[in-house]
């Protein structure tokens, strides 16, 4: 333990203090190396200061202590007073600094240091040339770690992990790649930190192969159990897509495992939506003596979103507040993201788990802002906002994101457009999350053009922003161009998702092209590589409902490859409603009923069907199970902005300032609706429209409007 390797060094320190070898420089460097060890700095120090005969070891061995100590300012400053003492630096002394230069990502300081290097004629050092070289890697410029590795003379392997890694970093797939080719060929012996990089950039099904390719490198090496390049082969395999093959990397580390291991393992569950498993494996963990850390708790909280595991998230919170884990704030902000996604009515356990934080993050402010966009809570979103803008919370592109799509439920569009200025000033116009929200936003608004501005302002790179934009297109009747956007964004090489198809769907829905999009249904997993979701299919189902083909419609629900959610089941009660179909809407209803009982939608659409169809008694009959049931229908809410205030109202609501004003109001509007339903009241109105009058035609000719 770090307790027992400070007792040995003090005894070390008093052995040789009572034996009077202190003044021999060797023994003293060795006390003062074991001492920065143990980051007893303090000591370090003042055993540095009393060395009678310092040489350059001694001070290289302070600079490296403070270094790993994350204190690069004083080793910098030991480095100044070394020079001042006429001690000369050498590879080590560089080699120390730049690690340090490396780990707090300060290119500038590194750049000088460079310079240093270059001056004293060290830049062919192995050891200096190569924590310069990983130095520049890891502030992601490879081009001039490039360089300084060609300056080489007999680059090591450390020199090679170190370009490797920086290539990895900046996702510089094939130079990689490239780097391993001629390191092999060079007749460098590939390690551990050669292949964990590499394994990095295998994240995609398309890298299957190649994977397996690297595996059989590293067996080959023989590096198949170290920790390092297992853990980041469970991975590789997980983000492949293949669950199987991350399990038999997994099964065959027996013994060497670490809680990285484990971790990994627990993602590629949880990325693979094997969320029992992942349950399981938590469980495992402990049973064997793994203690979970903040990434365990926040990655298995995170496989409680769905409502079927609502309560081993209850259960996960008892654990994390016994213990004593609850004031971490990855934590409590994974709890609060847990509650919020879990169902609408957790709001208020979140709202609670944030109030009581003692420290907040960005994360847990937009944690909120975005469970309150989400559920509906738009006027609470944009009161958030105004709080977090008032506390000096720094606003990141996930708040911008949320708060726009507030103003875009709201249809705030001046409020939206102030939002977007601030987007603007703060450099996040060109996001693609907030170029996403607002081309909603525009789109929403019904200014298609201004969404398409705000798509050409981002790259275009990702299909983020495609995705909204043929949605956009798609929701104000535009269909054709929505899906020739779709096209050029696969001719442009986008990367297509499932949200793209949904758009997709959402397009030939719209311009009541059934057999196209019936046909990408069908083309999706065989061209696009893309298997059809819950949501594909539901999209499928209102496109032939609104063709009026309900039997298709219940055909294609009958032959899904897994079980219909409740979505499904209401996207074709709402088309029986259309169709007036009643026998098949009491089918479908009753399968939703046992779906999700106390869901008022199932209820009010059908009470809807029976009473178009003047079924009273079913209607009555109904009625009754829902107060039966305690169900009760959630009224809908209207809206408008005036001077840059949103005004809200539900039915017969009575909260408005100004309620009696306007209550006074529709009584004037609902007399005059029933004059007009009178005969005497048409007949004034027609006579109105048959005398001429001059004076207004007069007026509009003026106006330029004839």
């Amino acid at each position: 333990s770090s307790a027992y390797a400070f007792y040995k060094v003090l005894t070390t320190h008093c052995h040789a203090f009572k034996l009077g070898t202190l003044a021999d420089v060797y023994t003293a460097n060795k006390i003062l190396n074991a001492y920065t060890r143990c980051k007893e700095l303090h000591i370090a120090r003042k055993l540095f200061d009393e060395i009678p005969h310092r040489d350059t070891v001694s001070w290289n061995t302070m600079i490296a202590g403070f270094v790993n100590c994350g204190n690069l300012e004083t080793a910098c400053k030991i480095l100044k007073n070394m020079r001042r003492c006429d001690f000369d630096f050498d590879g080590y002394s560089f080699g120390s600094l730049l690690k340090g230069v490396a780990s707090a990502y300060r290119l500038e300081v590194g750049q000088q240091l460079h310079s240093m290097v270059i001056k004293m004629g060290y830049e062919e050092n192995v050891y200096a040339g190569s924590a310069l070289l990983d130095m520049y890697a890891k502030c992601e410029k490879v081009e001039d770690a490039y360089t300084v590795f060609e300056y080489l003379p007999e680059p090591n392997s450390v020199s090679w992990n170190a370009l490797i890694a920086g290539f990895s970093k900046v996702g510089d797939r094939s130079t990689a790649f490239w780097l391993l080719h001629c390191m092999e060929k060079e007749g460098v012996r590939a390690e551990d930190g050669t292949f964990a990089p590499l394994l990095t950039l295998l994240d995609d099904i398309e890298f299957y192969k190649l994977t397996i390719q690297i595996h059989g490198k590293i067996v080959k090496h023989g590096l198949a159990f170290d920790n390092t390049v297992c853990n980041a082969m469970i991975t590789a395999y997980s983000e492949c897509g293949s669950i199987r093959d991350a399990r038999k990397v997994f099964d065959g580390a027996v013994g060497m495992r670490d809680l990285v291991t484990w971790n990994s393992m627990l993602a590629a569950y949880l990325v693979h939506e094997e969320e029992e498993l992942g349950f399981q494996l938590f469980l495992d963990m402990q049973r064997l003596g793994f203690e979970p850390d903040i990434y365990t708790y926040t990655s298995i909280l995170s496989a409680c979103f769905e409502k079927a595991h609502k309560s081993h998230g209850q259960s996960l919170h008892a654990v994390v507040i016994k213990r004593g884990l609850e004031c971490l704030v990855p934590i409590s902000n994974a709890l609060i993201a847990m509650y919020l996604k879990s169902n609408n009515t957790s709001m208020g356990e979140a709202l609670k788990l944030f109030e009581s934080m003692e420290l907040k993050d960005r994360v847990s402010w937009n944690s909120i802002l975005t469970g309150f966009s989400q559920i509906g809570l738009n006027e609470d979103a944009l009161k958030l906002f105004g709080q977090m803008r008032s506390l000096m919370v720094e606003i990141d592109h996930y708040a911008f994101s949320a708060v726009l799509r507030s103003c875009a439920d709201l249809a705030t569009l001046q409020l939206g457009r102030q939002v977007h200025v601030l987007a603007i000033k703060s450099g996040f116009e060109t996001n693609d999350f907030v170029a996403s929200a607002l081309i909603f936003l525009y789109s929403k608004c019904g200014i298609i053009e201004d969404a398409r501005k705000s798509f050409e302002e981002t790259p275009n790179d990702s299909s983020i922003a495609w995705n909204s934009l043929i949605f956009g297109y798609a929701q104000n009747g535009q269909g054709s161009i929505a899906l020739d956007l779709f096209f050029l964004m696969r001719d442009r090489k986008v990367r297509l998702d499932h949200i793209t198809f949904v758009a997709v769907f959402t397009a030939c829905s719209h311009i009541g092209l059934v057999e196209e999009g019936l046909n990408f249904l069908k083309s999706m997993e065989s061209d696009y590589g893309i298997p059809p979701r819950m949501e594909h299919y539901a999209c499928a189902v209102d496109l032939l409902g609104r063709a009026r083909r309900l039997g298709e419609a219940r055909t294609l629900i009958e032959s899904m490859p897994f079980k219909p959610d409740a979505m499904v089941w209401k996207t074709l009660l709402g088309a029986c409603r259309v169709c007036g179909d009643i026998e098949l809407a009491t089918q479908v209803a009753s399968h939703l009923l046992e779906l999700e009982p106390e869901e008022h939608c199932t209820y009010v659409l059908l009470s809807h069907l029976y009473g178009h169809l003047r079924r009273w008694d079913e209607k009555a009959n109904l009625t009754r199970l829902m107060r039966e049931r305690g169900v009760k229908k959630v009224p809908g809410w209207s809206w408008i902005e005036i001077k840059n205030q949103v005004h809200a109202f539900n039915a017969e609501d009575q909260s408005h300032p100004l309620c009696k004003e306007i209550y006074q109001m529709l009584g004037e509007l609902m007399e005059e609706i029933t004059w007009l339903d009178t005969d005497t009241g048409l007949d004034a109105l027609i006579s109105d429209f048959d005398e001429p009058c001059e004076s207004c035609d007069a007026k509009l000719l003026s106006a330029g409007n004839f």
